[in-house]
């Protein structure tokens, strides 16, 4: 059986990873400091002899003993609260992190994938987004500390790649969104969902005219799936073309949750992107991969699991950002 490493094994994206590899026959190697994460997403893997966790920061010196086939470097702070309230952390994740990972992957002579972002392309000038773009970045803004470090991180892959022959695959992540996502993150969907659940107005930042592709999570995993058993090394963008308003989107959830609140606005947080849409093309070409799971669809089956979280979890409050 292959074996895979899995950073970032408790959050959100690291645990639908761990499920999909195991369902696909591979010994599976968890590991999270828990900084962001939950061991709730993965318990139901404890009892299997395919999975293992280990609990360790990937910013210090990561060693896994035994083969190893394949690194999934997914941890990684992943919402504006997170990155805001710990930045430090958040550059190391991806900068030691990223390089620890990378050695650790060059020892073993593994193909490593990195979890790299949209955030990269910052607030694009060029829509919708391809690989190609270089991005529009304020480094030293509010984002630039998570900006940044997945920049870094797509530049030191390469850098394994063309001086070491590793071999690496690298994928920008457009939002995705889904069951174990946590409801107080910040984002925008599990805050309009939480806002919705508690009798609360939707509150959308700015006019609500900034747009967003949301993807989910299922289709997500599909496609980093096929990216890593590809033969590409450059970015490829993973997520869903179906641009909303953040308007439009907060009207969808109050139609979804049948509740009477209405939509209130508040300003615009700095470097908060005016639009944010994949193109896919590569996507489509390479690995022969697009989204199947409707906007309508994925969002059923996100708020049934937000709806039947325990009240403890739904009254926890988080400052919002998109």
């Amino acid at each position: 059986m292959p074996r895979i490493l899995i950073t970032g094994a408790a959050g959100f994206l690291g645990s639908h990873l761990c499920d999909r590899f195991i369902k696909e026959g591979y010994d599976v190697v968890g590991m999270d400091n828990l900084i962001t994460g939950d061991l709730k997403n993965i318990e139901h893997l404890f009892k299997l002899k395919e999975f293992e966790f280990y609990h360790h920061d990937v910013s210090k010196f990561v060693h896994v003993s035994g083969r190893l086939d394949y690194i999934l470097h997914f941890a990684s702070p992943a919402s504006p609260i997170d990155y805001l309230k710990i930045p430090i952390q958040t550059l190391k994740v991806g900068s030691l992190g990223t390089h620890n990972c990378l050695g650790l992957a060059k020892d073993k002579k593994a193909r490593i994938l990195v979890a790299s972002t949209s955030e990269v392309y910052g607030d694009p000038m060029v829509h919708p987004q391809k690989e190609d773009y270089w991005g529009n970045v304020n480094p030293v803004g509010p984002r630039g500390v998570y900006d940044e470090a997945k920049r870094f991180q797509e530049a030191i892959t390469m850098a394994y790649h063309t001086y070491h022959g590793l071999e690496t695959r690298i994928v920008r992540i457009f939002n995705t969104y889904g069951p174990r996502m946590r409801l107080n993150d910040g984002r925008v969907l599990p805050a309009f969902i939480g806002q919705a659940l508690r009798g609360e107005d939707l509150t959308v930042f700015g006019d609500g005219s900034q747009t967003r592709s949301f993807c989910f999570v299922d289709d997500l995993v599909e496609g980093i799936y096929r990216l890593l058993l590809s033969d590409y090394a450059y970015p490829v963008n993973i997520g869903n073309p179906d641009e909303i308003t953040i308007k439009e989107f907060g009207e969808e959830i109050i139609k979804l949750t049948g509740t009477k609140q209405k939509l209130i606005y508040k300003p615009l947080p700095k470097d908060d992107p005016k639009q944010r849409q994949p193109n896919i093309d590569l996507a489509k070409k390479l690995l022969g991969w697009e989204p199947k799971v409707s906007r309508a669809e994925g969002l059923k089956i996100t708020y049934d699991y937000f709806k039947n979280l325990p009240p403890e979890e739904l009254h926890k409050s988080a400052h919002r950002f998109d």
